[in-house]
């Protein structure tokens, strides 16, 4: 199997090669994101397990090719949001809220 890294830039040359990168817009890969995710939803509601496997990974492609557009990098952004989250303290409780640790 192909690491996380070697698949991203495999992503990133095949958007490249169908010039998704050159030509398309952080915009429209948003847009391209928010399909994926309603195919998601749908594949979660319905119990799908492989529409589920196939949404997840249309989900990172369009992150992939977004930030390629925007001239960013993804693993950039995630350490961002992992560097922002890790020292929180606390759980979700069973009705799906989030308690702050006092």
């Amino acid at each position: 199997e192909m690491s996380y890294a070697n698949l991203e830039i495999e992503v990133i040359r095949w958007g490249e090669d169908r010039k998704i990168v050159q030509n398309s817009t952080p915009a429209a890969q948003a847009q391209k994101t928010q399909e994926e995710l309603d195919e998601l939803i749908t594949a979660i509601h319905e119990d799908d397990r492989e529409a589920m496997k196939d949404a997840y990974g249309d989900i990172l492609v369009t992150l992939i090719m977004g930030c390629a557009c925007a001239d960013l990098d993804l693993v950039t952004c995630f350490q961002g949001a992992y560097n922002e989250i890790k020292d929180r303290k606390g759980s979700l409780n069973s009705y799906g809220l989030w308690v702050k640790e006092q």
